[in-house]
């Protein structure tokens, strides 16, 4: 397929669904849309071409396994999300900005920042959902919660090629769902946080009890 054949609406709607995706399943993004063009099924516009590479293919599939092992377990999910902070968000706009590597600076930067900032609320999304989902023993709603992130980005990117005007309004709910759900989990975080340091805070050895008596 002729990546000329996708217009501004596909390729605005391929920005934001990449740059959501990565926030959630960078590798998995990386592997499936680099296959997909790879094997001729999909359009790869701009500097996306460069996943259908044999070699980033190889790394993509090696990395979607160890990310897709590592979300699944509990409480391990969690550290592999907060590593990934530092990933996830620069990839989100990096492949954003790909999208448009045929055009003008100006445009790149702009979808940059689009795909950045919808990884950035996808990723602080995700993360803060699962540590609150980590807070109960049983690993099940952590297994139906990843399995439904999986889902959704293999949805939300097929929609970006196929239905691009679908996408883009599937993102926008996404993004609302994302500012009412984030003063929630950020009051949630605070409350865990809070118990931590006073955990810690109690455990500290009194020093005005533990001096010696002249």
């Amino acid at each position: 397929m002729d990546p000329s054949s996708l217009d501004t609406l596909h390729l605005v709607a391929l920005a934001g669904a990449l740059g959501w995706a990565s926030g959630i399943r960078l590798y998995a993004v990386l592997f499936v849309v680099g296959g997909l063009g790879y094997l001729d099924v999909v359009p790869l516009p701009g500097a996306l071409d460069l996943l259908a590479h044999p070699y980033v293919l190889v790394a993509s599939f090696a990395m979607f396994v160890v990310e897709f092992v590592a979300d699944k377990i509990p409480v391990f999910d969690s550290f592999w999300d907060g590593v990934q902070t530092f990933v996830r968000i620069p990839a989100g706009a990096a492949l954003a900005a790909s999208v448009f590597g045929d055009a003008s600076g100006a445009t790149a930067l702009a979808a940059a920042i689009l795909g950045g900032t919808l990884a950035a609320g996808s990723h602080f999304t995700k993360s803060g959902g699962r540590a609150a989902i980590n807070a109960s023993p049983e690993p099940f709603s952590n297994w139906a919660a990843s399995f439904g992130e999986d889902v959704a980005v293999g949805v939300v990117l097929w929609l970006a090629f196929e239905h691009p005007l679908v996408a883009l309004g599937v993102l926008a709910a996404l993004v609302l769902l994302m500012v009412w759900l984030a003063p929630k989990l950020w009051r949630f975080m605070a409350k865990v946080l809070g118990g931590i340091g006073r955990l810690f805070g109690a455990a500290a050895p009194d020093d005005s009890r533990a001096a010696p008596r002249r």
